[in-house]
Protein backbone atom coordinates (compact mmCIF):
# COMPACT_ATOMS: atom_id res chain seq x y z
CA UNK A 1 0.00 0.00 0.00
CA UNK A 2 1.25 2.99 -0.90
CA UNK A 3 1.48 6.15 1.67
CA UNK A 4 -0.09 9.29 1.19
CA UNK A 5 2.46 12.12 2.73
CA UNK A 6 1.17 15.52 3.72
CA UNK A 7 2.27 18.06 1.22
CA UNK A 8 4.38 20.95 2.83
CA UNK A 9 3.28 24.54 2.27
CA UNK A 10 5.21 26.03 -0.93
CA UNK A 11 7.07 29.04 0.01
CA UNK A 12 5.80 32.20 -1.77
CA UNK A 13 9.54 32.20 -3.47
CA UNK A 14 8.32 28.94 -4.81
CA UNK A 15 5.52 29.52 -5.92
CA UNK A 16 6.76 32.87 -7.77
CA UNK A 17 8.84 30.61 -9.62
CA UNK A 18 6.09 28.04 -10.59
CA UNK A 19 3.75 30.99 -11.48
CA UNK A 20 6.78 32.50 -13.59
CA UNK A 21 7.25 28.61 -15.49
CA UNK A 22 4.20 28.39 -16.36
CA UNK A 23 3.72 31.74 -17.84
CA UNK A 24 7.02 31.69 -19.79
CA UNK A 25 5.76 28.10 -21.03
CA UNK A 26 1.61 29.52 -21.90
CA UNK A 27 3.40 32.36 -23.67
CA UNK A 28 5.78 29.50 -25.99
CA UNK A 29 3.11 27.52 -26.96
CA UNK A 30 0.36 31.02 -27.60
CA UNK A 31 1.84 30.98 -30.83
CA UNK A 32 1.07 27.36 -31.67
CA UNK A 33 -2.19 27.35 -30.51
CA UNK A 34 -3.00 30.53 -32.39
CA UNK A 35 -1.44 28.99 -35.68
CA UNK A 36 -3.47 28.94 -38.80
CA UNK A 37 -4.90 25.31 -39.93
CA UNK A 38 -2.73 23.96 -42.45
CA UNK A 39 -3.93 22.00 -45.67
CA UNK A 40 -1.11 20.57 -47.84
CA UNK A 41 -2.05 20.34 -51.50
CA UNK A 42 0.33 17.71 -54.11
CA UNK A 43 -0.20 19.02 -57.48
CA UNK A 44 0.97 18.75 -61.11
CA UNK A 45 4.28 20.66 -61.65
CA UNK A 46 2.60 22.64 -64.45
CA UNK A 47 0.21 24.05 -62.26
CA UNK A 48 2.46 25.61 -59.80
CA UNK A 49 2.29 29.45 -61.20
CA UNK A 50 -1.66 29.72 -61.68
CA UNK A 51 -2.09 27.62 -58.05
CA UNK A 52 0.68 29.92 -56.46
CA UNK A 53 -1.65 32.78 -57.83
CA UNK A 54 -5.04 31.32 -56.52
CA UNK A 55 -3.37 30.26 -53.01
CA UNK A 56 -2.30 33.89 -52.56
CA UNK A 57 -5.68 35.21 -53.36
CA UNK A 58 -7.30 32.34 -51.11
CA UNK A 59 -4.68 32.94 -48.06
CA UNK A 60 -5.20 36.46 -48.52
CA UNK A 61 -9.09 36.21 -47.44
CA UNK A 62 -9.30 33.00 -45.37
CA UNK A 63 -7.23 31.95 -42.07
CA UNK A 64 -5.61 29.25 -43.34
CA UNK A 65 -2.31 27.55 -44.37
CA UNK A 66 -1.88 26.19 -47.82
CA UNK A 67 1.18 24.31 -48.53
CA UNK A 68 1.92 22.99 -51.98
CA UNK A 69 4.05 20.14 -53.26
CA UNK A 70 4.76 20.60 -57.00
CA UNK A 71 6.22 17.40 -58.86
CA UNK A 72 4.89 15.72 -61.67
CA UNK A 73 1.64 13.65 -61.02
CA UNK A 74 3.23 10.36 -61.19
CA UNK A 75 5.66 11.15 -58.24
CA UNK A 76 3.15 12.97 -56.65
CA UNK A 77 0.77 9.61 -56.83
CA UNK A 78 3.66 7.47 -55.92
CA UNK A 79 4.68 9.91 -52.33
CA UNK A 80 1.06 9.77 -51.41
CA UNK A 81 0.52 6.26 -51.92
CA UNK A 82 3.34 5.84 -49.69
CA UNK A 83 2.49 7.98 -46.86
CA UNK A 84 3.16 11.74 -47.54
CA UNK A 85 0.93 13.37 -46.01
CA UNK A 86 -1.34 14.83 -48.16
CA UNK A 87 -5.20 16.82 -47.87
CA UNK A 88 -5.78 17.21 -51.90
CA UNK A 89 -4.25 15.72 -54.98
CA UNK A 90 -4.07 17.86 -57.91
CA UNK A 91 -3.48 15.59 -60.63
CA UNK A 92 -2.15 16.43 -64.48
CA UNK A 93 -3.38 13.33 -65.68
CA UNK A 94 -7.01 11.30 -64.86
CA UNK A 95 -4.80 7.62 -65.45
CA UNK A 96 -2.62 8.82 -62.38
CA UNK A 97 -5.39 10.03 -59.99
CA UNK A 98 -7.28 6.85 -61.01
CA UNK A 99 -3.78 4.68 -60.03
CA UNK A 100 -4.00 6.32 -56.61
CA UNK A 101 -7.39 4.83 -55.96
CA UNK A 102 -5.92 1.45 -56.84
CA UNK A 103 -3.60 1.55 -54.03
CA UNK A 104 -6.22 1.47 -51.81
CA UNK A 105 -6.43 5.66 -50.98
CA UNK A 106 -10.04 6.96 -50.80
CA UNK A 107 -10.59 9.87 -52.57
CA UNK A 108 -13.18 12.48 -51.84
CA UNK A 109 -15.56 14.62 -54.00
CA UNK A 110 -13.17 14.17 -57.10
CA UNK A 111 -13.90 16.68 -59.51
CA UNK A 112 -12.18 17.40 -63.28
CA UNK A 113 -11.07 21.23 -62.99
CA UNK A 114 -9.67 22.85 -65.70
CA UNK A 115 -7.81 20.86 -69.17
CA UNK A 116 -4.42 22.19 -70.93
CA UNK A 117 -3.39 21.85 -75.01
CA UNK A 118 0.00 20.55 -76.30
CA UNK A 119 2.40 22.88 -77.18
CA UNK A 120 5.70 22.77 -79.13
CA UNK A 121 8.06 25.30 -77.88
CA UNK A 122 11.43 27.00 -79.24
CA UNK A 123 13.55 29.98 -77.99
CA UNK A 124 12.65 33.28 -77.99
CA UNK A 125 15.37 33.96 -80.37
CA UNK A 126 14.71 30.66 -82.21
CA UNK A 127 14.61 31.67 -85.95
CA UNK A 128 11.99 28.66 -86.33
CA UNK A 129 8.83 29.47 -87.99
CA UNK A 130 5.29 28.67 -86.91
CA UNK A 131 4.11 24.69 -87.31
CA UNK A 132 1.16 22.96 -86.62
CA UNK A 133 1.89 19.41 -85.82
CA UNK A 134 0.47 16.49 -88.23
CA UNK A 135 0.25 19.43 -90.73
CA UNK A 136 3.28 19.79 -93.05
CA UNK A 137 7.14 19.93 -92.28
CA UNK A 138 7.46 17.02 -89.52
CA UNK A 139 9.27 17.82 -86.03
CA UNK A 140 12.13 15.50 -87.07
CA UNK A 141 12.80 18.09 -89.77
CA UNK A 142 13.50 21.09 -87.54
CA UNK A 143 15.82 18.96 -85.61
CA UNK A 144 19.50 19.20 -87.02
CA UNK A 145 21.95 16.28 -86.45
CA UNK A 146 22.58 15.47 -82.66
CA UNK A 147 19.91 17.83 -81.58
CA UNK A 148 17.21 16.72 -79.18
CA UNK A 149 13.83 17.50 -78.09
CA UNK A 150 12.82 17.95 -74.44
CA UNK A 151 9.63 15.92 -73.35
CA UNK A 152 8.57 14.61 -70.15
CA UNK A 153 9.20 11.35 -70.04
CA UNK A 154 6.82 9.41 -71.35
CA UNK A 155 7.16 6.57 -69.29
CA UNK A 156 5.57 8.77 -66.21
CA UNK A 157 5.14 11.57 -66.86
CA UNK A 158 1.63 13.00 -68.16
CA UNK A 159 2.70 15.78 -70.48
CA UNK A 160 5.23 13.01 -71.99
CA UNK A 161 2.34 10.39 -71.84
CA UNK A 162 0.46 12.45 -73.86
CA UNK A 163 3.14 13.39 -76.24
CA UNK A 164 3.88 9.78 -76.81
CA UNK A 165 -0.13 9.68 -77.78
CA UNK A 166 0.44 12.61 -80.32
CA UNK A 167 3.52 11.71 -81.90
CA UNK A 168 2.39 7.98 -82.81
CA UNK A 169 -1.15 9.60 -83.74
CA UNK A 170 0.71 12.13 -86.22
CA UNK A 171 3.44 8.84 -87.13
CA UNK A 172 6.28 10.56 -85.90
CA UNK A 173 7.19 8.64 -82.83
CA UNK A 174 9.66 6.31 -84.39
CA UNK A 175 11.86 8.80 -86.09
CA UNK A 176 11.73 11.25 -82.72
CA UNK A 177 11.91 9.01 -80.31
CA UNK A 178 15.36 7.90 -79.85
CA UNK A 179 16.07 11.86 -80.21
CA UNK A 180 14.17 12.89 -76.88
CA UNK A 181 15.69 14.67 -73.50
CA UNK A 182 13.32 12.99 -71.13
CA UNK A 183 12.88 15.03 -68.20
CA UNK A 184 11.33 14.23 -64.58
CA UNK A 185 8.43 16.88 -65.40
CA UNK A 186 7.26 18.86 -68.02
CA UNK A 187 8.76 22.44 -65.83
CA UNK A 188 12.20 20.63 -66.22
CA UNK A 189 11.67 20.25 -69.84
CA UNK A 190 10.71 23.38 -70.01
CA UNK A 191 14.15 24.30 -68.70
CA UNK A 192 15.87 22.19 -71.16
CA UNK A 193 14.72 24.62 -73.92
CA UNK A 194 14.68 27.92 -72.03
CA UNK A 195 18.65 26.93 -71.51
CA UNK A 196 19.07 26.77 -75.13
CA UNK A 197 19.99 22.88 -74.33
CA UNK A 198 17.38 21.54 -76.53
CA UNK A 199 16.10 24.04 -79.50
CA UNK A 200 12.61 22.29 -79.67
CA UNK A 201 10.17 21.43 -76.84
CA UNK A 202 6.84 19.45 -76.48
CA UNK A 203 5.07 21.22 -73.03
CA UNK A 204 1.94 22.19 -72.09
CA UNK A 205 0.67 25.66 -73.92
CA UNK A 206 0.21 27.13 -69.69
CA UNK A 207 4.28 26.58 -69.60
CA UNK A 208 4.99 28.16 -73.31
CA UNK A 209 2.72 31.09 -71.40
CA UNK A 210 4.37 31.20 -67.81
CA UNK A 211 8.06 31.61 -69.49
CA UNK A 212 9.14 34.84 -71.50
CA UNK A 213 12.61 32.44 -72.91
CA UNK A 214 10.21 30.14 -75.14
CA UNK A 215 8.31 30.80 -78.26
CA UNK A 216 5.12 28.85 -78.70
CA UNK A 217 5.30 27.48 -82.30
CA UNK A 218 2.09 25.73 -82.32
CA UNK A 219 -0.88 23.73 -80.59
CA UNK A 220 -1.11 19.60 -81.69
CA UNK A 221 -4.68 18.54 -82.55
CA UNK A 222 -6.56 18.24 -79.50
CA UNK A 223 -7.87 14.66 -81.18
CA UNK A 224 -4.14 13.30 -81.02
CA UNK A 225 -3.82 12.65 -77.95
CA UNK A 226 -6.44 11.82 -74.69
CA UNK A 227 -8.02 15.14 -73.15
CA UNK A 228 -5.81 16.80 -71.41
CA UNK A 229 -7.57 17.54 -67.92
CA UNK A 230 -6.72 17.93 -63.93
CA UNK A 231 -9.31 15.83 -61.67
CA UNK A 232 -8.59 17.46 -57.77
CA UNK A 233 -9.76 15.26 -54.87
CA UNK A 234 -9.61 14.92 -51.32
CA UNK A 235 -7.18 12.64 -50.18
CA UNK A 236 -8.46 9.54 -47.07
CA UNK A 237 -11.82 11.49 -46.20
CA UNK A 238 -13.56 12.90 -44.00
CA UNK A 239 -10.86 15.43 -44.65
CA UNK A 240 -10.58 19.11 -42.42
CA UNK A 241 -12.88 21.74 -43.25
CA UNK A 242 -10.49 23.57 -44.47
CA UNK A 243 -9.49 21.34 -47.26
CA UNK A 244 -13.01 20.42 -48.12
CA UNK A 245 -13.43 24.14 -48.18
CA UNK A 246 -10.45 25.15 -50.37
CA UNK A 247 -11.55 21.77 -52.80
CA UNK A 248 -14.90 23.37 -53.34
CA UNK A 249 -13.17 27.29 -54.09
CA UNK A 250 -10.86 26.07 -56.59
CA UNK A 251 -13.96 24.89 -58.63
CA UNK A 252 -15.66 28.24 -58.58
CA UNK A 253 -15.50 31.67 -60.36
CA UNK A 254 -12.65 33.29 -58.93
CA UNK A 255 -10.50 30.66 -59.15
CA UNK A 256 -11.64 29.51 -62.76
CA UNK A 257 -10.42 33.05 -63.90
CA UNK A 258 -7.13 32.82 -62.32
CA UNK A 259 -6.70 29.50 -63.96
CA UNK A 260 -7.92 31.38 -67.56
CA UNK A 261 -5.15 34.15 -66.75
CA UNK A 262 -2.20 31.67 -67.18
CA UNK A 263 -3.98 29.77 -70.52
CA UNK A 264 -6.23 27.09 -68.53
CA UNK A 265 -9.50 26.03 -69.52
CA UNK A 266 -12.32 24.77 -67.49
CA UNK A 267 -12.82 21.32 -67.85
CA UNK A 268 -16.13 21.43 -69.14
CA UNK A 269 -15.72 23.57 -72.25
CA UNK A 270 -15.67 22.08 -75.23
CA UNK A 271 -12.28 21.62 -75.98
CA UNK A 272 -10.39 24.04 -77.73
Amino acid sequence: MFETRARRPRSPRHAALISGISLSVALSLAPLAQAAPGVRVFAAASLTDALDRAIAHYESRHDVDIVPVYASSSTAARQIARGAPADLFFSANVRWMDWLAEQGIELGLRNDVVQNRLAVIAARDSDLSDVTPGRGQALDALLDEGQRLAVGDPDHVPAGIYTRQALQALREWDALEPRLARADNVRAALALVERGETPLGIVYRTDAQASDKVRLLGLFPDDSHDPIVYPLALIDPPASDEARDFQQWLQGDVAQAIFSDFGFAPADDARR
